[in-house]
């Protein structure tokens, strides 16, 4: 328990210039003002400049360790009500704390001369509550300043989403829907006009569909995984020309899933894989297995189970398959992931996942 803690206080980022610059220029400007009020109060003396500095220093060491902590215990992603009520506690304590460390430090380190005016519980609290707004204010531009960065880098997301969906599309016409495929798919298709013109036109069908939502992909983030499952159909109905009894397939999908959103092409390339990796390269060809469930914690499973082996080379992974990582990544965090692996239950099988969550 006391390892994984450290842990985390250890993974915190260290500091950036802009904090150290706030934190000098704030906590500068509440030394400034301590001198004049005290002065006024009393007059300027060596003992209130120190008491200034003692008080500035002490409130400065607290409010960075109170960012460690913040960071550490990733409260800038609580809701507003959990996080005030840590917040209450945090600053009731560090007040307390504070005035402890104070005037042990002026006391004991600075010992200004007397003033005649007894220390009591009444300043103690006065001075704990001033400390008490003090921190309420730091935590107000602490957290502002986040959730302001955290909106831009939201903005930044969002236009990377968008550059990645348009490189999405020139990819997948170039890779996934490429010269090869159309002059095969077209030749097959000619083949057929003479010998069983009925399936010459359901496959001409087929590939204008095809076409014509992989043309579209730039008008939206995410489908419907039920049109999804359309174009896969399209897909494997033109293989099917090519590869003949060497493919078989099955589509096997819980209703509840096909309403599900997803990024466009992201299954057709997982069965343009199995098919381009798995089954052309072997004489008999093979199986396809599609499943798709939607869970109990509102969370999108979807498996394509091939024939074939998968051999990872490290830092050579397919251009297909890191995209679609990086758009599930911009569209969904890192609840969603993808991925590939040879099934440790079945030999000769191939497994792609993907988890999305839901709503």
């Amino acid at each position: 328990m006391l390892r994984s803690v450290l842990s985390a206080y250890a993974a915190v980022p260290a500091p950036t210039r802009a904090y150290w610059y706030c934190q000098a220029v704030g906590w500068t400007l509440y030394a400034l003002f301590n001198v004049v009020v005290f002065s006024i109060l009393s007059r300027f003396s060596a003992d209130i400049l120190l008491i200034s500095l003692t008080i500035t220093l002490t409130l400065l060491g607290l409010t960075h360790a109170l960012r460690y902590h913040i960071r550490a215990q990733n409260w800038t992603q609580l809701a507003p009500l959990p996080l005030l009520r840590r917040l209450l506690v945090g600053n009731l304590l560090l007040s307390v704390l504070s005035q402890v460390i104070i005037w042990a430090l002026i006391y004991w380190v600075v010992r200004p001369a007397p003033n005649g005016q007894p220390y009591g519980w009444g300043q103690f609290i006065g001075y704990a509550l001033n400390v008490n707004i003090l921190l309420w204010l730091w935590e107000g531009f602490y957290f502002g300043w986040h959730y302001l960065s955290r909106s831009r880098q939201a903005e930044v997301d969002k236009w990377r989403l968008t550059a990645a969906v348009r490189e999405a599309e020139m990819r997948t016409l170039k890779a996934q829907i490429n010269p090869h495929f159309m002059f095969n798919g077209l030749n097959n298709i000619r083949a057929l006009v003479m010998e069983d013109p009925a399936r010459a036109r359901a496959m001409i069908t087929h590939l204008s569909d095809l076409l014509r939502y992989s043309i579209q992909l730039n008008s939206t983030e995410q489908v419907p995984l039920a049109r999804e499952l359309e174009i896969v159909e399209h897909y494997l109905q033109l293989e099917a020309i090519q590869l003949e009894e060497r493919l078989s397939y099955s589509l096997d999908v819980d209703p509840a899933a096909l309403a599900v959103l997803i990024p466009p092409m992201t299954v057709q390339l997982l069965i343009e894989n199995a098919i381009k990796h798995g089954l052309a390269p072997r004489p008999e060809g093979g199986t396809i297995q599609l499943t798709a469930q939607l869970n109990d914690s509102n969370t999108l499973h979807l498996r394509v189970r091939n024939t074939g082996r998968f051999a990872p080379t490290p830092g050579h992974e397919g251009v297909g398959l890191r995209n679609a990582r990086e758009r599930l990544a911009l569209l969904f965090g890192p609840a969603a992931h993808l991925h590939l692996a040879n099934d440790p239950h079945c030999p000769n099988t191939v497994v792609a996942h993907l988890q999305l969550p839901v709503g």
